[in-house]
């Protein structure tokens, strides 16, 4: 597939007056912070290029687009140009050191972000300025063309909104004694609190130590995974068993009810039955219904976990219908 969109020129378009001026704001804001606090906090080069999901889309791309260019990437396990453009979006993230940020979105498991973008093919590539989106690029681009469309993306970011791009520390995270000598930061009690509440069935707890982890860490799969199971338990906690199952059978077409039913056969260890159950309502749905099911059905890919076979088998399915 031949690149296409390869022009800058809509930023023009999106870059509204307000939106502008609000940027700009927030970014003198940000270097005042900075110059009074000796520096803003240096991440590392790994945290240049984030996985990005549907529950994450507006912290970690929206609201970070009002500090540095954010450029996305869609891509699928299945998809051969993606494998080829992926690495080479890494590896100039790193190089660029902070002046843009890469957020990569699996289309698969994030099948309404590609309905908003619009998306009819991948390897497609956005970037969101400020909050507002634009297209780069569609199909594996060569790079000098990709670096030519960065270098003009991050000159309107600094011009039009004056993003201060993100400070880059080389050294953190390096396995050096010095470092290993460092004491572990706060997860460690967050998490055994956490732990510690689900444990006494607190669930409203658990949900919030778990949240106050991913506030700082996004990525935590030991507080993504607690919170998605502690949400899962606090729903079915109070529920009568027999009643939703029978409200299920008797109204297969109330998503409500459907919805309810996948949790209590997770929980029952009746992974391919909720999963199906959900499928099934999505095929049959549309508009908020739809989502509905779609998004517990996310939900619950999350407490199984992304390389169980069964979340890959259900994921293909959803595609299937969708689409």
């Amino acid at each position: 597939m031949q690149p296409r969109n390869m022009s800058m020129s809509g930023v023009v378009d999106l870059a509204a007056v307000k939106a502008a001026g609000e940027a700009k704001a927030k970014a003198e804001q940000a270097r005042a912070e900075a110059a009074r606090t000796g520096g803003a906090r240096a991440v590392p080069p790994a945290a240049l290029v984030i996985d990005v999901d549907e529950a994450g889309f507006e912290r970690d791309v929206l609201q970070r687009s009002a500090e540095v260019p954010v450029v996305i990437d869609f891509w699928a396990e299945w998809c051969e140009p993606c494998k080829q453009l992926g690495p080479l979006l890494e590896r100039l993230a790193v190089e660029y050191n902070g002046r843009f940020l890469l957020a990569k979105v699996d289309v698969d498991a994030n099948q309404m972000l590609m309905q908003q973008f619009g998306i009819q093919g991948i390897p497609a590539v956005f970037a969101v300025v400020a909050g507002q989106a634009l297209p780069l690029f569609q199909g594996a681009a060569p790079e000098a063309q990709i670096r030519e469309t960065l270098d003009q993306l991050i000159q309107v970011g600094e011009e039009r909104f004056g993003l201060t791009g993100i400070a880059v520390d080389p050294d953190a995270g390096a396995p050096d004694a010095a470092r290993a000598e460092v004491p572990a930061g706060p997860y460690d009690a967050l998490l055994e609190a956490a732990a510690s509440a689900l444990d006494a069935n607190d669930f409203p707890g658990a949900i919030q130590a778990y949240k106050n982890v991913l506030v700082d860490d996004p990525g935590n799969p030991e507080a993504k995974l607690g919170l998605a199971q502690a949400e899962l338990l606090g729903r079915v906690q109070s529920m009568d068993p027999q009643a939703v199952r029978k409200d299920a059978a008797d109204n297969p077409g109330d998503v409500n009810a459907q919805i309810a039913a996948a949790d209590l056969d997770l929980v029952g260890g009746h992974v391919e039955d909720a999963f199906g159950r959900l499928v099934e309502a999505v095929r049959r749905t549309a508009g908020d219904d739809r989502n509905a099911a779609r998004l517990r059905l996310l939900e619950l890919f999350e407490v199984i976990g992304p390389e169980d076979p069964r979340v890959t088998a259900a994921r293909t399915a959803l595609a299937r219908v969708l689409f």
